[in-house]
């Protein structure tokens, strides 16, 4: 069997005295590593006695919760290859078990309410399952099937990423890259006993299940829970890592600057009272961080590390304890290479690439995006220093030419945008080619568009002149992911707030509009 982390943690039971915690508003249950091991053995069973053999497939379509954690190490166990999709965005219907090939779909939405487990389905499609089920197979009596031994280039899941044409594009994602981020993760943070990892964002996404299997691993403490339920529960559970995107923690800045003024504490204080007294860092990535937000928390006796990565790279570089450099996103991890074109834009090479082709894509996806040997070519512009930090400038897409022909880069003027306290997000659009129009989601309701005026005649001070903004429009209805016009990580999604919109970017004039 390949010396490999998955093959571990699906062969051997971890070590005791560490535990799953499932952290909702209302409280929830906590499980000692060895049950969830031993449980999810006994799915692997049940699995099996539903027909599922290796190669198959399954989706999970669910919020977090136990049951997600105990189908995705059953089907490692078994050979089975889950496709976890994210509540909101995809609708469990035959066309998504059709679609992506599904033996099965497990879901907690109503639309599958349907058999008991071992029984004859009574809903209209058999191959839906509700995801409380799994309690059934996890008191499955069969014999437990040997764990399956997988080599570098298996394929154990397929994870999901934003089209160009609106439909998400399907990865597989193999054990090499899986077992390389671990590592790489272990290497430079040192999880272990006395650790309790937070973790709230979808386990859709699979880099929310690696702080699963790194607790099964290397024998640390995990908390699962919602984004809904993050700063309610932060504080009882006390975390020692919390693993966030930006946005979050820009809520989160806000949250802090917000009880310390009101309770009349000081700033590491008030953080101390939302994160939780045990925090030995914080970890963000998946979208740019701002250096204001970044110094905020480092600051504040919560210090705060941003890496660098795509679903088709995994994670590539990290900032860490020993090894950060303000600005960067970090150093090149063991495995990966990272290399600058002659227009700026960075690639990834690694020894184990996530995958050299996607599985569901338009035509032309995968040519633009993979080369050779599963090189990545990520779209952003970035350069490496002379201490081989990388430093991302913004997307090659976002280069707005003017017709002067001034490139800008329109991503540090977002940034010193979103330096108020007043703004959540900001995206820059160039509708003429002419001048800069910024739409904002503000930070509070109302919006206070007095002062997202003075902030922006302050920017414009210290912009050069064609970088400077002309208007700015205020959006009513916050960005969100309920509204699409952000991505599950937070990121804008420029096209769809450009669509949302347009008539207000295209007739601004000087000063601030609110729509």
């Amino acid at each position: 069997m390949t010396d490999s982390i998955v093959n571990r943690i699906v062969g051997t039971p971890p070590a005791p005295g560490h535990h799953l915690r499932i952290a909702r508003l209302g409280g929830g249950p906590t499980v000692e590593l060895t049950e969830v091991y031993a449980a999810a053995c006994r799915v692997a069973a049940g699995l099996r006695r539903l027909g599922l053999k290796p190669g198959d497939r399954i989706g999970i379509l669910a919020a977090n919760c136990l049951e997600w954690v105990l189908l995705d190490l059953a089907a490692l166990r078994c050979g089975v290859v889950t496709a976890g999709f994210e509540p909101g965005k995809f609708a469990p219907d035959p066309a998504l078990l059709d679609r992506y090939d599904l033996a099965l779909l497990f879901t907690d939405r109503p639309e599958a309410a349907g058999p008991e487990a071992g029984t004859e389905a009574a809903g209209p499609d058999p191959r839906l399952r509700p995801i409380d089920e799994v309690n059934a197979l996890a008191a499955d009596t069969g014999a437990v099937p040997e764990p399956v031994g997988y080599p570098p280039d298996a394929i154990t899941t397929i994870k999901f990423t934003s089209g160009s044409t609106g439909e998400p594009k399907g990865l597989g994602a193999s054990v090499g890259s899986i077992d390389s981020s671990l590592r790489a993760v272990q290497q430079m943070f040192t999880h272990g006993p006395g650790d309790d990892i937070f973790v709230f964002l979808p386990l859709s996404l699979l880099q929310q299940r690696y702080w699963i299997y790194s607790a099964l691993a290397y024998g640390h403490d995990v908390t699962l829970s919602s984004y809904e339920a993050a700063f309610a529960t932060m504080r009882r559970v006390r975390p020692t890592v919390v693993m966030g995107v930006p946005g979050f923690f820009e809520a989160a800045k806000r949250h802090i600057e917000s009880e310390a003024a009101r309770g009349g504490l000081d700033l590491a204080e008030a953080g101390r009272r939302l994160f939780g007294d045990r925090i030995r860092y914080l970890w963000t990535g998946s979208a740019p961080a701002s250096s204001a937000m970044l110094r905020f928390f480092t600051d504040n006796e919560l210090p705060i590390y941003e890496g660098y990565g795509l679903n088709e790279t995994c994670i590539v570089t990290k900032n860490h304890p020993g090894a950060s450099r303000e600005g960067s996103v970090g150093r090149v991890l063991p495995g990966k290479r990272v290399l600058i074109g002659p227009d700026g834009v960075v690639s990834i090479a690694a020894d184990h690439p996530v995958n050299v082709r996607y599985e569901y894509a338009a035509p032309g996806e995968t040519e633009r995006v993979f080369g050779p040997g599963g090189l990545v070519r990520t779209g952003d512009l970035g350069y490496l220093d002379e201490d081989g930090y990388l430093f991302i400038l913004g997307r090659a897409d976002d280069v707005i030419v003017l017709d002067n022909g001034k490139k800008v880069i329109v991503r540090p003027i977002e940034e010193r945008l979103r330096a108020s306290p007043e703004i959540e997000q900001c995206v820059v659009f160039c509708p003429t080619q002419t001048h800069l129009v910024a739409v904002v989601s503000p930070a509070r309701r109302p919006a206070d568009a007095e002062a997202i005026a003075a902030h922006l005649a302050e920017a414009n001070e210290v912009l050069a002149p064609d970088e400077r903004i002309r208007g700015v429009v205020v959006a009513e209805t916050p960005f969100s992911i309920g509204n699409g016009l952000l991505t599950s990580q937070y990121k804008p999604r420029r096209k769809e707030i450009f669509n949302t919109y347009r008539s207000e970017i295209m007739a601004i004039g000087e000063g601030v509009h609110v729509c």
